[in-house]
């Protein structure tokens, strides 16, 4: 192979590059497509095109019941693994990204003082953490509570997730019976 060959690979994929680039913007320019309004053909007797509704809530299995055995050392490791680049567990700690979690089980909501709570938890500030918010939470952080800044996808699994509220549980001084 010659020295101008790579050269000549490299400005061949350059042209069909632009080649296909330009055909897009040439296409979009001459074809303007939109959505219908309504149908344009009604069928007599046919019912109407159902409506996009908003996806269902996914249903959080109760934690209450696997609360009884659930391990607070494998919650301990797990909380280790999947929290503790955000939170601190110990008494009297520093907040991280997100606040210290040591006695949250029954404290109240964006209770940490100095911590910068979003607005939708503080809007919960009165309401304490049970076992079935703090596990809906950790299931799907997000979704339970829309505009927190937790960016945690959530812990799939009821067993882990009661293994980590044990946990929880175990470092709460305060925490209520399950």
């Amino acid at each position: 192979m010659d020295s101008l060959g790579p050269t000549k690979i490299y400005a061949a994929i350059l042209t069909a590059g632009v080649v296909f680039g330009l055909s897009g913007l040439v296409g979009r320019l001459l074809v303007h497509p939109h959505k219908l309004d309504h149908p344009v053909l009604v069928i007599a007797g046919a019912s109407a095109p159902a409506t996009t509704a908003a996806p269902a809530a996914v249903a959080i299995e109760p934690v209450t019941p696997l609360l009884a055995a659930a391990n607070a050392q494998t919650g301990q490791q797990l909380a280790a693994r999947q929290c503790a680049s955000c939170h601190t567990f110990t008494e009297g700690g520093r907040a991280g990204v997100g606040p210290n979690l040591h006695g949250v089980v029954g404290r109240n909501h964006a209770s940490m003082p100095g911590f910068n709570y979003s607005p939708s938890l503080r809007a919960k500030a009165a309401e304490p953490w049970s076992y079935e918010e703090i596990n809906a939470f950790i299931a799907a952080p997000a979704r339970t509570i829309p505009g927190t800044r937790m960016a945690y996808a959530g812990l799939a699994n009821p067993q882990q997730r009661a293994d980590v509220i044990a946990y929880l549980r175990s470092i709460s001084p305060s925490a209520p019976a399950p």
